[in-house]
């Protein structure tokens, strides 16, 4: 899934009326799986003048990136993380951690070639799903409309239940950013 639908919907699962702080959490755990993507890629990118052709058809296949991706996209790690907030009663921790594995299993079956190792240190066992979030070769049409309408009712979710202001016109940046990510993905591939 494209990164603004799990800041979305780790907001919206994890959130908790009464805890105002926790939808951002949920915003936080929901990108961190994909911060290394976003630090490498722009690094090679902006900083090294490397073309996007290069960095996802070889750097983001290369054994550093892909080690990288494995820590911080285990589920075994974040596992961890999440059986530790619980057991200190962190709200916080709860929803940060709670979003990452979220992010991870909505990932799962959404990654083919381009697949990480989520059970790593465990196994470098990859699952390469037969579908894509990004290839239309792979059904990346009919997820998108699905991931859409899971970005929007998490956004209403959130509009509802927590009067922020701040947090309100995030969700609806993340909505705007959800469909530019779209329309990018389009240009790209």
């Amino acid at each position: 899934m494209n990164t603004p639908a799990h800041l979305v919907i780790g907001a919206a699962l994890l959130g908790r009326r009464g805890m105002p702080a926790t939808p951002w959490w949920g915003m936080a755990g929901g990108a961190a799986p994909d911060i290394s993507l976003y630090v490498l890629a722009g690094a090679a990118m902006w900083v090294f003048g490397v073309s996007p052709q290069t960095v996802f058809g070889q750097l983001y296949f290369s054994g550093p990136w892909q080690q990288v991706f494995a820590i911080d996209n285990s589920v075994i790690l974040w596992g961890l993380g999440l059986c530790l907030a619980a057991w200190r009663g962190s709200a916080a921790g709860v929803a940060f951690t709670g979003a990452a594995l979220l992010h991870l299993a909505l990932d799962l079956p959404l990654h083919g070639d381009d697949a990480r190792m989520h059970f790593w240190p465990l196994t470098d066992w990859k699952f390469d799903s037969p579908y894509s979030y990004w290839d239309r070769t792979r059904g990346a049409g009919w997820i998108a409309l699905l991931e859409g309408a899971m970005v929007l009712v998490g956004a209403v979710w959130l509009v509802l239940r927590f009067p922020s202001w701040p947090l309100r016109s995030s969700v609806l940046a993340l909505m705007a950013a959800q469909l530019a990510t779209g329309r990018l993905w389009q240009i790209m591939f």
